[in-house]
């Protein structure tokens, strides 16, 4: 294969920047601006200066690692620089120079996914691991680099190749239809036991997706509840705009926050009430549709109003919604708990206007670990979620197929079905197609 180079640092100015080459001439070619490497075993650094004839450039360490105990599994160098932007795009400039070519988004990790040095699953967990924000993340993202999901799917393949061997064999011989190699009692439990791992595993994508993408938080109340303010308070900043003009937030606004290591995604909605303004209605139904799909809600009552309180009855609706009650405004009538509702296990009352938001915060995470907390494998990517639900559908149609008695050949190819849906997940059966989509995601230099 050609070979690529590229940085493998972020673009600017800092101490040391990496210069990564992959292939089979990536020795000779570093070599040719550096120094002697031939003979240099893999894992070792080198001292050198950058050098095209009488022009030096700069001063590096030179890193060797040889095939295929790489990243790659093809001969690496690495080039460790100084983070001039000059020094780095002369660098790389004289690597294409002496034959190398840059590499595309992700190339990297793609030719350590062709050279069988990790499967599709641990590809995609190394650009997890990149992006990851928070602690969470980074758990969840470097348990899938060392194999937690393919190790889960592995086992899954396995036991249905075995019995799906067995049943491709019965149809070799459907001239003696007395011949059966394959249990179907066995192959009735297996399909069981496999549903019931597959259902797991896509139960999981629920606290996969909190800890990847964040637990969506909806502020919700009647308007001028100090919702706008509620939410400057935790973020820190003057994010709303707040005003004791009722009707002021008219479309959600959305921002992010980590509380010890957990991703929220707080959303403002606009306050819910009656009203005759079509730009704030629709602002209304927009905040309706966000507040029922968030997975907390952050219920905002005003205790200096002696308004009548809006019905909540479609957020408690959903089993699924963790509800915080807040009573705000504390700073302007005496902090006494109004008598909560049955289902308020969550509240507090406290003044958004004077910051007093610790108590939430850790609210917050109370609620949270009812989408974060899973002692099992955990799915957090959506391809391999589409890619589980068709692997559920197939072994269902097995166990429709084993009570109907159905032949061997429609057995196989439900079987197969569901072989090549979990196939896909870690690159079994992938096109290129799907491959270079993936791959495309990926910052140049990884």
């Amino acid at each position: 294969m050609e070979t690529i180079s590229a940085i493998s640092t972020p673009y600017g100015i800092g101490g040391i920047a990496i210069v990564r080459v992959s292939g089979d001439e990536a020795i000779a070619i570093v070599e040719r601006i550096t120094c002697p490497l031939q003979n240099v075993p893999g894992y070792t650094v080198r001292h050198a200066y950058l050098h095209r004839g009488k022009e030096t450039l700069d001063e590096v360490l030179v890193t060797v690692f040889r095939a295929p105990h790489s990243f790659t599994g093809e001969d690496v160098v690495e080039i460790a620089c100084h983070g001039s932007l000059y020094i780095q795009q002369t660098v790389l400039q004289w690597l294409i120079e002496e034959g190398a070519r840059l590499a595309h988004p992700g190339e990297f990790t793609q030719r350590a996914f062709l050279n069988a040095k990790m499967d599709l699953t641990q590809a995609e967990a190394v650009a997890d691991l990149i992006a990851a924000q928070t602690q969470a993340e980074k758990d969840l993202a470097l348990k899938q680099l060392r194999g937690g999901v393919s190790s889960e799917l592995a086992n899954l393949r396995e036991r249905l190749l075995h019995i799906t061997s067995l049943i491709e064999l019965e149809l070799d011989f459907a001239d003696h239809e007395e011949l059966e190699f394959a249990d179907r009692s066995e192959l009735k439990a297996l399909a069981t036991e496999i549903q019931s791992k597959l259902k797991a595993l896509i139960a999981s994508f629920r606290t996969g997706n909190a800890i990847k993408n964040g637990i969506t938080v909806a502020i919700a109340g009647p308007t001028n509840a100090g919702k706008s303010t509620l939410l400057n308070a935790l973020l820190g900043e003057e994010r709303a705009i707040v005003s004791n003009i009722h009707g002021t937030t008219r479309d959600t606004i959305e921002d992010t926050l980590v509380i010890d290591g957990v991703l929220f995604r707080f959303i403002d909605t606009a306050g819910i009430r009656e009203t005759a303004d079509q730009i704030e209605a629709l602002g209304i139904e927009r905040s309706r549709k966000a507040i029922e799909k968030a997975q907390i809600v952050i219920l905002v009552q005003d205790l200096s109003s002696h308004e009548e309180s809006v019905s909540w009855d479609f957020v408690k609706q959903n089993p699924d919604t963790k509800i915080i009650y807040v009573w705000n405004k504390t700073d302007l009538v005496h902090p006494s708990l109004p008598n909560p509702k049955q289902e308020a296990l969550l509240h507090v009352c406290l003044s958004a206007k004077n910051g007093e938001v610790d108590q939430l915060k850790q609210l917050l995470l109370q609620a949270a670990q009812e989408f974060t907390q899973h002692n099992g494998t955990i799915i957090s990517n959506t391809r391999h979620y589409e890619a589980l639900i068709r692997s559920l559908d197939a072994i269902e149609r097995v166990q429709q197929g084993l009570e109907n008695n159905i032949s061997g050949e429609f057995l196989s190819m439900d079987l197969q079905d569901c072989l090549n849906a979990l196939g896909e997940i870690t690159g079994q059966i992938t096109s290129q197609e799907v491959l270079n989509n993936i791959f495309a995601k990926f910052c140049i230099g990884k």
